[in-house]
């Protein structure tokens, strides 16, 4: 009887914790942000500089790269998944699909600046000057045959002097972000497609078939020479010091914070400096974006003040904190209708802006 009485209390006990854990759980009373490696250092000094001047906790950021941010943001509603995901790419239609089939139903977009992605090495190592054409040659799996004719043959370069009789007889090996990253995504849409477009037969293709198009210029070769060195960009850095013969694919951000160690090429024949970044001028430069679920600001502590930090002037501005760390700032027209966006909430993400 009193075994049978022991199993009794045990069993209720097993159907009471559960619940009484998430309970618990639905406490979580910091902010939950994942998403790019390129925002988070500016999501972490915002979340530094929120936690200092608020009675709010400091929020947690995890660098997850945008497309690993994003799959775990639209997993569904809840404390259990992220509030907020940086990215350094615009939200795909088919994660804003996944978004609505999980329950997020508002989404809010936020652009916090611009970034220009640069193709970096040791300063112990001669600069170089490098055109789109040159990066699609060097970096891209099938490429023009280089006996002529309209076809493509496995990338057949070994250095870049193969590439480009101007450029140094040095082994192509390029560090740079892995599939999940949005610089890549970036890197391959600015760089590489604009270096395929360069041949008339390649672009024809463009026009005809898209699909094809995006098979040529955005396969990156496999063979070695493009090393996918993670989401950890001051890791990439780390590396060029120790090899003066690599180059490193990273936002502008960590060339800015460690210009006294490496140097940005050239890219078609125009610096990648803030100036150059902030007017245009710079060929690979992309905006940059989070993504808040409208369902958790009021729910999750904190969550409207950190937004209204993030895109306070004294922050993105143009003279703000941000811009120190390498953010290009956007226009002000652009700075005041995204502080507007956070103060209403508004507009969330429609299936009409995948259009």
């Amino acid at each position: 009887m009193k075994k049978a009485i022991k199993l009794m209390v045990l069993a209720a006990l097993l159907m009471v914790l559960p619940a009484a854990m998430a309970q618990a759980d639905s406490g979580r009373d910091y902010i939950s942000i994942v998403g790019s490696s390129t925002v988070y250092p500016f999501a972490t000094v915002v979340a530094e500089q929120f936690g200092k001047s608020t009675k709010f906790k400091t929020p947690k950021i995890e660098s997850t790269g945008s497309g690993g941010g994003l799959k775990l943001f639209s997993a569904g509603i809840g404390v259990q998944y992220p509030d907020i995901t940086n990215a350094s790419r615009r939200i795909k239609k088919s994660e804003y699909e996944k978004c609505q089939a999980n329950g997020i139903k508002d989404v809010v977009e936020i652009k916090i600046g611009y970034d220009g992605i640069v193709v970096a090495n040791a300063k112990s190592a001669p600069r170089l000057k490098l055109d789109r054409k040159t990066l699609f040659l060097a970096l891209a799996k099938d490429v023009p045959d280089p006996k002529g004719g309209e076809h493509l043959v496995a990338n057949p370069y070994t250095t870049w002097h193969d590439v480009d009789s101007t450029l140094p007889n040095v082994k192509i090996k390029v560090l740079g972000p892995p599939p999940t990253s949005g610089t890549r995504d970036a890197f391959v849409e600015l760089a590489m497609a604009g270096g395929a477009a360069k041949f008339a037969w390649i672009a024809a293709i463009k026009h005809a078939d898209k699909k094809k198009f995006k098979a040529i210029a955005h396969t990156i070769r496999e063979d070695g020479a493009y090393i996918e060195a993670g989401e950890n960009d001051n890791l990439i850095v780390q590396k060029l010091e120790a090899d003066s013969s690599a180059l490193g694919i990273f936002g502008f951000s960590f060339l800015d914070q460690n210009s006294d160690k490496i140097q940005g090429s050239l890219i078609d024949g125009v610096e990648p400096t803030f100036e150059n970044i902030a007017s245009s001028t710079y060929p690979i430069s992309r905006p940059l974006f989070f993504y808040v679920k409208k369902a958790h600001v009021e729910v999750i502590p904190g969550m409207r003040g950190y937004l209204e930090e993030f895109t306070s002037e004294k922050a993105y501005g143009e003279d703000g904190y941000l811009s120190e760390r390498g953010l290009i700032p956007m226009p002000k027209a652009e700075r005041d209708h995204y502080r507007e966006v956070v103060k209403n909430l508004a507009p969330v993400l429609s299936a009409a802006d995948f259009k």
